[in-house]
């Protein structure tokens, strides 16, 4: 049984289908992106995924337990977590607070006021930076961070409820190309340290074919493609619905595809 199953995944919107009847699995271990072009379909399966948008019908199971039709805060405490395009963090908070923060938010005590949240999960706030490379920059202020290193901080955020699957929008979206690589590398990396899985939307089709264990690529709405690296680069319907027919990934300039 795979980790995460997706079946027959449907959602409309009106008279508009966005997402019709998509089927996928994604195993522990496992970093899994989510392309396609503008509109086809990849926010909307996301947001399903982690409970902020209702399937119309079909069926989401994470580890056998059914997801759909469970809000967002449930899905987080059964093991699904969550990094935003755009970066969150609490800039008048330090870099350790803002994960003590996400940490208080999953056990639950965000509102506990009888005790100081500084003295709060400060052990596991200061591994989970050490996990990300952020824990020498513990003390500093949020709005001191370069924009890479917010992207760390939030993925800390993001582990803190220990997930068994990670769910990235545009984990790269605004870095510079070594950014991007450093923040994925270290992705992967904590893919097989936790044998966690993860699924990320992803527009840079360089950061995609250099981390992705396997795609599965969009396109209005339905899933036309899904395997590794070569399977995708090569495949006609991909190269068809991002550059029309006849051209390919090998004549698009690396990170370019939008």
């Amino acid at each position: 049984m795979s980790l995460l199953e997706v079946r027959d995944l449907k959602k409309k919107f009106g008279g508009n289908v966005a997402v019709d009847g998509i089927s996928f699995d994604l195993q522990a271990g496992e970093l899994l992106a989510l392309i396609g072009p503008n509109g086809a379909g990849k926010t909307t399966t996301f947001n399903m995924v982690n409970g902020q948008l209702a399937a119309t019908a079909g069926s989401i199971t994470l580890d056998g337990k059914e997801l759909t039709g469970l809000a967002p805060r449930k899905i987080a405490h059964m093991g699904v977590g969550r990094t935003f395009q755009i970066a969150a963090t609490f800039s008048s908070l330090t870099v350790i607070e803002n994960v003590q923060m996400a940490l208080l938010a999953h056990h639950r005590k965000i509102y506990s006021f009888w005790r100081a949240a500084a003295d709060q999960y400060k052990a596991e706030a200061q591994s989970l930076l050490g996990q990300v490379g952020m824990l020498a920059q513990a003390d500093r202020p949020s709005s001191e961070l370069a924009y890479g290193d917010v992207k760390r901080v939030e993925l800390a955020m993001g582990l803190a409820n220990d997930p068994k699957l990670l769910l990235m929008d545009e984990p790269t979206a605004g870095m510079a190309p070594k950014e991007r690589n450093d923040l994925m590398a270290l992705t992967k990396k904590l893919v097989v340290d936790r044998n966690m899985a993860v699924l990320f939307t992803e527009h840079s089709m360089d950061v995609v074919f250099a981390y992705a264990d396997r795609m599965i690529v969009l396109a209005r709405g339905r899933l036309i493609a899904e395997g590794g690296a070569d399977d995708i680069r090569n495949h006609p319907k991909v190269q068809e619905v991002y550059f029309g027919t006849g051209k390919t990934f090998e004549n698009k300039e690396a990170g370019a595809v939008q």
